[in-house]
Protein backbone atom coordinates (compact mmCIF):
# COMPACT_ATOMS: atom_id res chain seq x y z
CA UNK A 1 0.00 0.00 0.00
CA UNK A 2 1.17 3.52 -0.78
CA UNK A 3 0.35 5.33 2.46
CA UNK A 4 1.69 8.52 4.03
CA UNK A 5 2.44 8.31 7.74
CA UNK A 6 0.90 11.73 8.41
CA UNK A 7 -0.41 14.74 6.50
CA UNK A 8 2.94 16.56 6.64
CA UNK A 9 4.47 14.02 4.25
CA UNK A 10 2.10 15.27 1.53
CA UNK A 11 3.66 18.75 1.46
CA UNK A 12 5.35 19.60 -1.84
CA UNK A 13 5.45 18.02 -5.31
CA UNK A 14 2.76 20.44 -6.48
CA UNK A 15 1.72 20.43 -10.16
CA UNK A 16 2.84 22.70 -12.97
CA UNK A 17 -0.13 23.64 -15.16
CA UNK A 18 -0.11 25.41 -18.52
CA UNK A 19 -2.18 28.62 -18.71
CA UNK A 20 -4.08 29.02 -21.97
CA UNK A 21 -6.85 31.60 -22.22
CA UNK A 22 -5.60 34.36 -19.92
CA UNK A 23 -2.17 34.32 -21.57
CA UNK A 24 -3.24 34.22 -25.23
CA UNK A 25 -1.57 37.57 -25.87
CA UNK A 26 1.71 36.47 -24.31
CA UNK A 27 4.23 34.98 -26.74
CA UNK A 28 5.95 32.86 -24.09
CA UNK A 29 4.88 29.53 -22.64
CA UNK A 30 3.27 30.31 -19.27
CA UNK A 31 3.10 27.63 -16.59
CA UNK A 32 1.45 27.94 -13.17
CA UNK A 33 2.98 26.31 -10.10
CA UNK A 34 -0.29 25.58 -8.27
CA UNK A 35 0.47 25.33 -4.55
CA UNK A 36 -3.11 24.63 -3.50
CA UNK A 37 -2.47 20.88 -3.51
CA UNK A 38 -0.43 21.23 -0.33
CA UNK A 39 -2.47 19.92 2.65
CA UNK A 40 -3.01 23.43 4.01
CA UNK A 41 -3.87 24.61 0.50
CA UNK A 42 -0.97 27.06 0.24
CA UNK A 43 2.74 27.41 -0.47
CA UNK A 44 3.22 28.40 3.17
CA UNK A 45 3.02 24.77 4.30
CA UNK A 46 6.57 24.32 3.02
CA UNK A 47 8.18 26.98 5.15
CA UNK A 48 5.95 26.32 8.17
CA UNK A 49 7.33 22.79 8.40
CA UNK A 50 10.91 23.94 7.77
CA UNK A 51 10.77 26.70 10.39
CA UNK A 52 9.38 24.39 13.06
CA UNK A 53 11.83 21.58 12.33
CA UNK A 54 14.78 23.99 12.43
CA UNK A 55 13.51 25.50 15.71
CA UNK A 56 13.19 22.02 17.20
CA UNK A 57 16.68 21.12 16.07
CA UNK A 58 18.40 24.06 17.77
CA UNK A 59 16.21 24.11 20.89
CA UNK A 60 14.21 27.28 20.27
CA UNK A 61 11.01 25.21 20.27
CA UNK A 62 10.67 22.75 23.12
CA UNK A 63 8.18 19.89 23.68
CA UNK A 64 4.74 21.11 24.73
CA UNK A 65 5.59 24.66 23.69
CA UNK A 66 3.39 27.36 22.20
CA UNK A 67 4.04 28.65 18.68
CA UNK A 68 3.21 32.34 18.15
CA UNK A 69 3.08 34.09 14.79
CA UNK A 70 1.71 37.14 12.99
CA UNK A 71 0.22 35.92 9.72
CA UNK A 72 -2.06 36.82 6.84
CA UNK A 73 -3.63 33.40 7.39
CA UNK A 74 -1.80 30.93 5.18
CA UNK A 75 1.37 30.63 7.26
CA UNK A 76 -0.89 30.17 10.26
CA UNK A 77 -2.63 27.28 8.54
CA UNK A 78 0.68 25.61 7.73
CA UNK A 79 1.89 26.09 11.30
CA UNK A 80 -1.42 24.74 12.61
CA UNK A 81 -1.08 21.48 10.68
CA UNK A 82 2.46 20.95 11.93
CA UNK A 83 1.41 21.89 15.47
CA UNK A 84 -1.40 19.32 15.40
CA UNK A 85 0.89 16.52 14.29
CA UNK A 86 3.75 17.46 16.61
CA UNK A 87 1.68 18.38 19.67
CA UNK A 88 2.21 22.16 20.00
CA UNK A 89 -0.21 24.96 20.85
CA UNK A 90 -0.56 27.79 18.33
CA UNK A 91 -1.47 31.47 18.67
CA UNK A 92 -2.02 33.35 15.39
CA UNK A 93 -2.23 37.14 15.12
CA UNK A 94 -3.97 38.52 12.02
CA UNK A 95 -4.80 41.99 10.71
CA UNK A 96 -8.48 42.81 10.32
CA UNK A 97 -8.24 43.09 6.51
CA UNK A 98 -7.80 39.32 6.22
CA UNK A 99 -10.84 37.38 5.09
CA UNK A 100 -13.20 35.86 7.64
CA UNK A 101 -12.64 32.49 5.98
CA UNK A 102 -8.95 32.58 6.91
CA UNK A 103 -9.80 33.32 10.54
CA UNK A 104 -12.45 30.61 10.70
CA UNK A 105 -10.15 28.01 9.12
CA UNK A 106 -7.41 28.74 11.66
CA UNK A 107 -9.86 28.31 14.53
CA UNK A 108 -11.10 25.08 12.95
CA UNK A 109 -7.61 23.55 13.22
CA UNK A 110 -7.19 24.59 16.83
CA UNK A 111 -5.39 27.93 16.63
CA UNK A 112 -6.07 30.74 19.08
CA UNK A 113 -6.72 33.76 16.82
CA UNK A 114 -6.09 37.42 17.73
CA UNK A 115 -7.24 40.14 15.28
CA UNK A 116 -5.50 43.53 15.08
CA UNK A 117 -6.22 46.76 13.15
CA UNK A 118 -4.59 47.08 9.72
CA UNK A 119 -4.26 50.84 9.47
CA UNK A 120 -1.63 51.37 12.16
CA UNK A 121 2.15 51.72 11.93
CA UNK A 122 4.23 48.53 12.33
CA UNK A 123 5.64 49.79 15.64
CA UNK A 124 2.20 50.69 17.00
CA UNK A 125 1.45 48.47 20.02
CA UNK A 126 -1.82 47.46 18.33
CA UNK A 127 -0.18 46.25 15.10
CA UNK A 128 -0.03 42.56 14.45
CA UNK A 129 3.77 42.71 14.48
CA UNK A 130 3.77 44.27 17.97
CA UNK A 131 1.02 42.07 19.38
CA UNK A 132 2.84 38.94 18.17
CA UNK A 133 6.04 39.99 19.92
CA UNK A 134 4.21 40.94 23.12
CA UNK A 135 2.37 37.60 23.29
CA UNK A 136 5.67 35.77 22.79
CA UNK A 137 7.18 37.67 25.73
CA UNK A 138 4.18 37.00 27.96
CA UNK A 139 3.60 33.31 27.12
CA UNK A 140 5.73 30.72 29.00
CA UNK A 141 7.59 28.13 26.89
CA UNK A 142 6.72 29.93 23.65
CA UNK A 143 8.52 30.50 20.37
CA UNK A 144 7.90 33.51 18.13
CA UNK A 145 8.21 32.32 14.52
CA UNK A 146 8.77 35.71 12.82
CA UNK A 147 8.41 34.44 9.25
CA UNK A 148 9.53 37.84 7.91
CA UNK A 149 13.07 37.55 9.26
CA UNK A 150 13.33 33.79 9.85
CA UNK A 151 15.91 32.38 7.37
CA UNK A 152 14.19 28.99 7.39
CA UNK A 153 11.41 30.62 5.36
CA UNK A 154 13.57 31.16 2.27
CA UNK A 155 15.50 27.96 3.03
CA UNK A 156 12.34 25.88 2.55
CA UNK A 157 11.89 27.17 -0.98
CA UNK A 158 15.57 26.83 -1.81
CA UNK A 159 15.40 23.17 -0.78
CA UNK A 160 12.00 22.22 -2.24
CA UNK A 161 10.11 24.70 -4.46
CA UNK A 162 13.10 25.77 -6.54
CA UNK A 163 14.31 22.24 -7.31
CA UNK A 164 10.76 21.14 -8.20
CA UNK A 165 10.39 23.96 -10.73
CA UNK A 166 13.80 23.26 -12.25
CA UNK A 167 13.03 19.55 -12.63
CA UNK A 168 9.48 20.03 -13.88
CA UNK A 169 10.63 22.41 -16.63
CA UNK A 170 13.70 20.27 -17.38
CA UNK A 171 15.79 23.38 -16.80
CA UNK A 172 14.02 25.30 -19.56
CA UNK A 173 12.57 27.97 -17.28
CA UNK A 174 13.58 31.53 -18.26
CA UNK A 175 11.39 33.60 -15.92
CA UNK A 176 9.99 33.10 -12.42
CA UNK A 177 7.09 35.35 -11.37
CA UNK A 178 5.57 35.52 -7.88
CA UNK A 179 3.89 37.91 -5.47
CA UNK A 180 6.16 39.14 -2.69
CA UNK A 181 5.14 39.38 0.97
CA UNK A 182 7.57 37.93 3.48
CA UNK A 183 9.99 37.35 0.60
CA UNK A 184 10.72 33.73 1.40
CA UNK A 185 9.32 32.23 -1.79
CA UNK A 186 10.90 34.60 -4.28
CA UNK A 187 14.25 34.66 -2.47
CA UNK A 188 14.57 30.91 -1.93
CA UNK A 189 13.36 29.93 -5.40
CA UNK A 190 15.25 32.80 -7.04
CA UNK A 191 18.53 31.87 -5.35
CA UNK A 192 18.24 28.22 -6.41
CA UNK A 193 17.27 28.99 -10.01
CA UNK A 194 20.00 31.58 -10.51
CA UNK A 195 22.58 29.12 -9.20
CA UNK A 196 21.38 26.75 -11.91
CA UNK A 197 21.21 29.43 -14.60
CA UNK A 198 22.19 33.06 -13.83
CA UNK A 199 20.24 34.23 -16.90
CA UNK A 200 16.87 33.30 -15.39
CA UNK A 201 14.84 36.44 -14.64
CA UNK A 202 13.08 36.70 -11.28
CA UNK A 203 10.13 39.11 -11.23
CA UNK A 204 8.35 40.12 -8.02
CA UNK A 205 4.76 41.27 -8.03
CA UNK A 206 3.98 44.12 -5.65
CA UNK A 207 0.84 46.09 -4.79
CA UNK A 208 0.13 49.81 -4.57
CA UNK A 209 0.58 50.84 -0.94
CA UNK A 210 3.70 48.68 -0.53
CA UNK A 211 7.35 49.77 -0.35
CA UNK A 212 9.05 47.00 -2.33
CA UNK A 213 9.15 48.35 -5.87
CA UNK A 214 10.52 51.79 -5.10
CA UNK A 215 13.02 50.46 -2.58
CA UNK A 216 14.32 47.94 -5.12
CA UNK A 217 14.72 50.62 -7.78
CA UNK A 218 16.12 53.44 -5.64
CA UNK A 219 17.32 52.02 -2.34
CA UNK A 220 15.02 54.49 -0.61
CA UNK A 221 12.48 53.36 1.98
CA UNK A 222 9.78 55.90 1.15
CA UNK A 223 7.00 56.10 3.72
CA UNK A 224 4.94 58.06 1.20
CA UNK A 225 4.56 54.78 -0.70
CA UNK A 226 2.73 53.27 2.27
CA UNK A 227 -1.06 53.44 2.44
CA UNK A 228 -3.88 50.93 3.07
CA UNK A 229 -4.58 48.40 0.33
CA UNK A 230 -6.98 45.51 -0.10
CA UNK A 231 -4.84 42.89 -1.84
CA UNK A 232 -3.99 40.02 0.51
CA UNK A 233 -0.77 38.09 0.90
CA UNK A 234 1.66 40.41 -0.89
CA UNK A 235 3.22 43.83 -0.28
CA UNK A 236 4.63 45.19 2.97
CA UNK A 237 5.14 48.39 4.93
CA UNK A 238 8.43 46.98 6.27
CA UNK A 239 11.51 45.38 4.70
CA UNK A 240 11.58 41.73 5.82
CA UNK A 241 15.05 40.22 6.05
CA UNK A 242 13.82 37.34 3.92
CA UNK A 243 13.51 39.60 0.86
CA UNK A 244 16.82 39.10 -0.95
CA UNK A 245 16.69 42.01 -3.38
CA UNK A 246 19.89 40.79 -5.06
CA UNK A 247 18.10 37.84 -6.70
CA UNK A 248 15.11 39.92 -7.85
CA UNK A 249 15.44 41.51 -11.28
CA UNK A 250 12.29 43.60 -11.27
CA UNK A 251 9.12 44.48 -9.37
CA UNK A 252 5.78 45.18 -11.00
CA UNK A 253 2.83 46.75 -9.16
CA UNK A 254 -0.77 45.64 -9.64
CA UNK A 255 -3.88 47.48 -8.42
CA UNK A 256 -6.33 46.06 -5.88
CA UNK A 257 -9.04 46.01 -8.53
CA UNK A 258 -6.95 44.14 -11.09
CA UNK A 259 -5.84 41.60 -8.48
CA UNK A 260 -9.46 40.80 -7.64
CA UNK A 261 -10.71 40.80 -11.24
CA UNK A 262 -7.92 38.53 -12.52
CA UNK A 263 -8.31 36.20 -9.55
CA UNK A 264 -11.92 35.68 -10.62
CA UNK A 265 -10.88 35.29 -14.25
CA UNK A 266 -8.49 32.48 -13.32
CA UNK A 267 -11.43 30.57 -11.89
CA UNK A 268 -13.84 31.26 -14.75
CA UNK A 269 -11.46 31.01 -17.70
CA UNK A 270 -8.76 28.58 -16.57
CA UNK A 271 -10.69 26.55 -13.99
CA UNK A 272 -8.01 27.33 -11.40
CA UNK A 273 -9.63 28.37 -8.11
CA UNK A 274 -6.85 30.27 -6.37
CA UNK A 275 -6.25 33.24 -4.12
CA UNK A 276 -5.91 36.99 -4.38
CA UNK A 277 -2.15 37.08 -4.90
CA UNK A 278 -2.53 34.75 -7.88
CA UNK A 279 -4.68 37.39 -9.54
CA UNK A 280 -1.93 39.93 -8.91
CA UNK A 281 0.73 37.59 -10.25
CA UNK A 282 -0.96 36.75 -13.53
CA UNK A 283 -2.02 40.38 -14.14
CA UNK A 284 1.52 41.56 -13.39
CA UNK A 285 2.82 39.06 -15.93
CA UNK A 286 0.36 40.35 -18.53
CA UNK A 287 1.57 43.90 -17.86
CA UNK A 288 5.13 42.73 -18.62
CA UNK A 289 4.26 40.68 -21.72
CA UNK A 290 6.23 42.91 -24.10
CA UNK A 291 9.45 41.76 -22.43
CA UNK A 292 8.80 38.12 -23.34
CA UNK A 293 9.54 36.12 -26.49
CA UNK A 294 8.30 32.87 -28.03
CA UNK A 295 11.34 31.05 -26.66
CA UNK A 296 10.65 31.97 -23.05
CA UNK A 297 9.24 29.59 -20.45
CA UNK A 298 7.60 31.46 -17.57
CA UNK A 299 6.61 29.90 -14.26
CA UNK A 300 4.17 31.93 -12.19
CA UNK A 301 3.48 30.69 -8.67
CA UNK A 302 -0.05 30.67 -7.25
CA UNK A 303 0.16 30.85 -3.45
CA UNK A 304 -3.16 29.72 -2.04
CA UNK A 305 -6.71 28.47 -2.56
CA UNK A 306 -9.78 30.46 -3.59
CA UNK A 307 -11.83 29.11 -0.68
CA UNK A 308 -10.07 31.70 1.52
CA UNK A 309 -11.82 34.47 -0.41
CA UNK A 310 -15.41 33.37 -1.05
CA UNK A 311 -16.73 36.16 1.20
CA UNK A 312 -14.60 38.80 -0.50
CA UNK A 313 -13.19 38.65 -4.04
CA UNK A 314 -15.57 35.86 -5.09
CA UNK A 315 -18.59 37.70 -3.66
CA UNK A 316 -20.37 39.97 -6.17
CA UNK A 317 -21.72 42.32 -3.51
CA UNK A 318 -18.25 42.78 -1.99
CA UNK A 319 -16.79 43.47 -5.43
CA UNK A 320 -19.62 45.81 -6.36
CA UNK A 321 -19.30 47.84 -3.16
CA UNK A 322 -15.66 48.59 -4.04
CA UNK A 323 -16.32 49.37 -7.70
CA UNK A 324 -14.41 46.25 -8.79
CA UNK A 325 -17.26 44.61 -10.69
CA UNK A 326 -17.70 45.44 -14.35
CA UNK A 327 -21.43 45.83 -14.87
CA UNK A 328 -23.33 47.46 -17.70
CA UNK A 329 -25.60 50.00 -16.04
CA UNK A 330 -27.89 51.64 -18.59
CA UNK A 331 -31.21 52.13 -16.80
CA UNK A 332 -32.54 53.32 -13.46
CA UNK A 333 -33.51 49.72 -12.71
CA UNK A 334 -29.91 48.59 -13.21
CA UNK A 335 -28.72 51.28 -10.83
CA UNK A 336 -30.96 50.26 -7.93
CA UNK A 337 -30.67 46.51 -8.53
CA UNK A 338 -27.79 46.12 -6.06
CA UNK A 339 -30.06 47.22 -3.18
CA UNK A 340 -33.35 46.07 -4.64
CA UNK A 341 -34.00 43.74 -1.72
CA UNK A 342 -33.78 46.54 0.84
CA UNK A 343 -36.81 48.64 1.84
CA UNK A 344 -36.95 52.33 0.90
CA UNK A 345 -36.29 54.52 3.93
CA UNK A 346 -39.02 57.18 4.10
CA UNK A 347 -40.67 59.59 6.56
CA UNK A 348 -44.26 60.59 7.19
CA UNK A 349 -45.31 64.21 6.94
CA UNK A 350 -46.76 64.08 10.46
CA UNK A 351 -43.44 63.04 12.06
CA UNK A 352 -41.25 65.58 13.82
CA UNK A 353 -38.12 67.08 12.28
CA UNK A 354 -36.13 65.48 15.12
CA UNK A 355 -37.28 62.06 13.86
CA UNK A 356 -35.88 62.89 10.42
CA UNK A 357 -32.53 63.86 11.94
CA UNK A 358 -32.36 60.61 13.92
CA UNK A 359 -33.17 58.53 10.84
CA UNK A 360 -30.55 60.29 8.73
CA UNK A 361 -27.95 59.63 11.42
CA UNK A 362 -28.95 56.01 11.93
CA UNK A 363 -28.86 55.08 8.25
CA UNK A 364 -26.08 57.47 7.11
CA UNK A 365 -28.29 58.99 4.41
CA UNK A 366 -28.69 62.54 3.14
CA UNK A 367 -32.01 62.50 1.31
CA UNK A 368 -35.35 61.04 2.42
CA UNK A 369 -38.74 61.06 0.63
CA UNK A 370 -41.80 62.12 2.66
CA UNK A 371 -45.13 60.24 2.55
CA UNK A 372 -48.72 61.14 3.38
CA UNK A 373 -51.69 58.85 2.83
CA UNK A 374 -49.45 56.47 0.87
CA UNK A 375 -48.28 59.11 -1.60
CA UNK A 376 -44.97 60.94 -1.96
CA UNK A 377 -45.73 64.52 -1.00
CA UNK A 378 -42.31 65.95 -0.20
CA UNK A 379 -38.65 65.35 0.54
CA UNK A 380 -35.91 66.29 2.98
CA UNK A 381 -32.28 67.04 2.22
CA UNK A 382 -29.69 67.17 5.02
CA UNK A 383 -28.28 70.49 3.80
CA UNK A 384 -31.74 72.07 3.98
CA UNK A 385 -32.37 70.64 7.46
CA UNK A 386 -28.97 71.82 8.68
CA UNK A 387 -29.45 75.39 7.42
CA UNK A 388 -32.93 75.65 8.94
CA UNK A 389 -31.87 74.37 12.36
CA UNK A 390 -28.92 76.76 12.53
CA UNK A 391 -31.32 79.68 12.14
CA UNK A 392 -34.31 78.20 13.98
CA UNK A 393 -33.35 75.35 16.34
CA UNK A 394 -36.91 75.27 17.69
CA UNK A 395 -37.98 73.63 14.40
CA UNK A 396 -36.76 70.29 15.75
CA UNK A 397 -40.15 69.85 17.42
CA UNK A 398 -42.33 70.80 14.46
CA UNK A 399 -43.88 68.42 11.88
CA UNK A 400 -41.80 67.57 8.84
CA UNK A 401 -44.59 68.95 6.64
CA UNK A 402 -43.69 72.46 7.83
CA UNK A 403 -40.19 72.38 6.34
CA UNK A 404 -40.25 69.67 3.66
CA UNK A 405 -39.18 70.40 0.10
CA UNK A 406 -40.76 69.39 -3.20
CA UNK A 407 -41.17 65.62 -3.72
CA UNK A 408 -38.50 63.82 -5.70
CA UNK A 409 -39.31 63.12 -9.36
CA UNK A 410 -40.46 59.55 -10.05
CA UNK A 411 -39.21 57.58 -13.07
CA UNK A 412 -39.92 54.08 -14.36
CA UNK A 413 -37.23 51.44 -13.98
CA UNK A 414 -36.56 51.48 -17.73
CA UNK A 415 -35.62 55.18 -17.68
CA UNK A 416 -32.09 55.64 -19.01
CA UNK A 417 -29.21 56.88 -16.91
CA UNK A 418 -29.08 59.95 -19.14
CA UNK A 419 -32.74 60.72 -18.42
CA UNK A 420 -32.20 60.32 -14.69
CA UNK A 421 -29.08 62.51 -14.67
CA UNK A 422 -31.00 65.37 -16.28
CA UNK A 423 -33.44 65.36 -13.36
CA UNK A 424 -30.78 65.65 -10.65
CA UNK A 425 -29.43 69.15 -10.11
CA UNK A 426 -28.70 71.66 -7.34
CA UNK A 427 -32.35 71.86 -6.31
CA UNK A 428 -33.29 68.21 -6.92
CA UNK A 429 -30.85 65.93 -5.10
CA UNK A 430 -32.49 62.55 -5.81
CA UNK A 431 -34.93 60.64 -7.99
CA UNK A 432 -37.33 57.84 -7.06
CA UNK A 433 -37.52 54.74 -9.26
CA UNK A 434 -40.82 52.89 -9.56
CA UNK A 435 -40.10 49.18 -9.95
CA UNK A 436 -42.40 46.73 -11.80
CA UNK A 437 -43.59 45.27 -8.46
CA UNK A 438 -44.81 48.69 -7.32
CA UNK A 439 -42.00 49.30 -4.85
CA UNK A 440 -39.80 52.38 -5.01
CA UNK A 441 -36.08 52.98 -4.60
CA UNK A 442 -34.00 56.11 -4.54
CA UNK A 443 -31.15 57.26 -6.80
CA UNK A 444 -28.88 60.00 -5.47
CA UNK A 445 -26.15 62.08 -7.06
CA UNK A 446 -23.61 59.76 -5.41
CA UNK A 447 -25.23 56.73 -7.09
CA UNK A 448 -24.94 58.39 -10.49
CA UNK A 449 -21.29 59.31 -9.96
CA UNK A 450 -20.51 55.73 -8.95
CA UNK A 451 -22.23 54.39 -12.08
CA UNK A 452 -20.48 56.81 -14.42
CA UNK A 453 -17.07 56.25 -12.84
Amino acid sequence: MKVYNNILETIGDTPLVRLNRLTEDIKATVLAKVETTNPGNSVKDRMALQMIEDAEADGRLKPGGTIIEGTSGNTGMGLALVAVIKGYKLICVLSDKQSKEKMDILRAVGADVHVCPTNVAPDDPRSYYSVSKRLAEETPNSWYVNQYDNPSNAKAHYLTTGPEIWEQTEGKITHFVVGVGTGGTISGVGKYLKEKNPNIKVWGIDTYGSVFKKYHETGIFDENEIYPYITEGIGEDILPKNVDFSVIDKFEKVTDRDAAVWQRRLAKEEGIFVGNSAGSAVKGLVQLKDELTEDDVVVVLFHDHGSRYVGKMFNDDWMRDRGFLDEEITTAGDLVAKHGDLPLIALYAEELVSHAIDKMRKHYISQIPVLKDGKFVGSLDDNKVYQLLIDQPELRDTPISSIMQEPFPIVKSEATIEQVSKLINKETTAVLVELPNGNHHIITRHDLISAIA
